[in-house]
């Protein structure tokens, strides 16, 4: 089992950037794959960015996210920059281990014009 905690995310305007964290924690002996997808009202959860053998990126994000993992620490963290209103969602941590899917609960991105 693999236990995901978010931190990070929050309201910030147009243009401003964000940093959002993630730590595992459980009894495991390495990750396949972490990394964060997104979710806003009334649409499906999406890719953002993974790292896995590579790394993956939402097309409307390259250039503006960047996604990072330290090995040692089994943490994920998401440096968001250029930020725009339909980045808004609720971002969930994710993470992969022999072929099972793991969630956080999510954190709040909130974008202002």
């Amino acid at each position: 089992q693999v236990q995901l905690v978010e931190s990070g995310g929050g309201l910030v305007q147009a243009g401003g950037s964000l940093t959002l964290s993630c730590v595992a924690s459980g009894r495991f002996l390495a990750i396949d794959a972490m990394g964060w997808h997104r979710q806003a009202p009334g649409e499906q959860r999406e890719l953002v960015a993974v790292i896995g053998e590579k790394t993956v990126y939402k097309d409307s994000v390259k250039g503006r996210f960047t996604v990072s993992r330290d090995y040692a620490y089994n943490t994920v963290t998401l440096q968001m920059n250029s930020l725009q209103p339909e980045d808004t969602a609720v971002y969930v941590c994710y993470a992969r281990q022999r072929g099972y899917a793991f969630w956080g609960r999510g954190t709040q991105v909130t974008v202002s014009p």
